[in-house]
């Protein structure tokens, strides 16, 4: 809408700077005085195929921007040094002649140089990452370091529901190959498959619906195209390294590769176990024990979040519900475990005797 606004605006004022131009009675060419309607119109044209031009082009880069202009303005002032250097050589080894070869020489150091420069800079902006040639700044956001969405914390959906408590206020960046992999999971002809990835993009669309959630699709073609051997982990990990981010997943393996390479990863599961209530042994847990543990003599239930409760002499309570004493807590990355004892008996020894070994006791 606001650069909507901005081309009108571009319109009316070049319509009244060019009106005012054509109409003047005095220093204007005689061909203008003569076809000053035609003229009018034509400057008209070229105010709106400018437009037309930049509505055309609709991804830009600063960096583009940047190569083309310190591409032409280093290969202006190449050629004028190297104009002003060699100069007395025509006139010495040319004498009479020498200065139509200068100007022959001239032509062509301003055409190639400037040339040269720029398609040297358009290569290599990527690598040096530049608003200011061959200069990096830190970058300035809004809030904290921007975070690089994984497919496996959209199909997971707790990243949503993190984004409408307003607990992140960073920019989320959801790289494309992403976004390709979420489309190409949901085309699976696998129906398990093929949920989990519409889930994904269900939960892509309800976060870029959200009014405080700050998200975008990250444009990676150009840096894919150099990489095109590098698996999905490690575009992910390069994506972060470019923007100065974060990685958001529950995926253990990325976290491993990221924590080699010093990048810095939100592990949903890791925050999910922040949240949840802390037991410490000997608190009390009553819950129903729904069937019997892979040790002998183990009973196994289940809180409200779905946190697994392993009690140790318990398989004549399964069905029941117990109060369970706990002994320990086993809480890693890839979920967390309660062990406890039936409240009232003593500590048993945990027994790890494999049922096929029952009968040889």
């Amino acid at each position: 809408m606001l650069l909507g606004i901005i081309r009108a605006v571009f319109i009316c004022i070049a319509a009244g700077a060019f009106a005012t131009f054509v109409s003047q009675t005095d220093g204007l060419p005689t061909v203008i005085q003569d076809h000053r309607f035609p003229t009018f119109f034509g400057l008209m044209a070229i105010a709106v195929g400018v437009i037309v031009v930049d509505v055309l082009i609709r991804r830009k880069r600063i960096e583009d921007l940047s190569a083309l202009y310190f591409g032409l303005l280093i290969g202006v002032l190449l050629s004028y040094l190297l104009i002003q250097a060699v100069e007395p050589m025509f006139e010495q080894a040319f004498e009479a002649q020498g200065r139509g070869f200068y100007n022959m020489f001239t032509m062509v150091v301003i055409l190639t140089l400037p040339y040269f420069c720029i398609s040297f800079l358009m290569q290599t902006k990527d690598d040096f990452r530049f608003i200011i040639p061959y200069v990096e700044f830190s970058r300035e956001l809004k809030g904290g370091r921007p975070l690089v969405v994984d497919s496996h914390a959209l199909i997971d959906g707790r990243i949503a529901e993190l984004v409408e408590t307003h607990v992140i206020d960073s920019q989320l960046l959801v790289p494309d190959f992403v976004l390709e992999d979420l489309q190409r999971i949901a085309d699976s002809g696998d129906k398990v498959r093929r949920g989990r990835g519409r889930r994904g993009l269900d939960v892509l669309s309800r976060i870029q619906q959200h009014p405080h959630a700050e998200i975008r699709i990250h444009n990676t073609s150009t840096t894919r195209g150099k990489t095109k051997s590098s698996s999905h982990d490690q575009l992910l990990i390069d994506v972060a390294l470019a923007v100065s981010g974060r990685i958001v997943t529950n995926d253990v393996n990325i976290n491993k590769i990221a924590s080699v390479q010093n990048v810095d990863v939100v592990n949903l599961n890791d925050v999910s176990n922040a949240l949840k209530p802390k037991y410490i042994p000997g608190e009390h847990v009553r819950i129903q024990l729904l069937k019997e543990g892979e040790s002998y003599g183990q009973g196994v239930g289940y809180l409200d979040d779905g946190t697994m409760v392993v009690c140790e002499q318990g398989k004549d309570y399964v069905g029941k519900e117990v109060d369970v004493e706990v002994t320990s807590v086993l809480q890693n990355s890839a979920g967390r475990m309660i062990f406890g004892k039936p409240s009232g008996s003593e500590s048993p020894t945990p027994s790890r005797i494999p049922r096929s070994s029952k009968s040889s006791d």
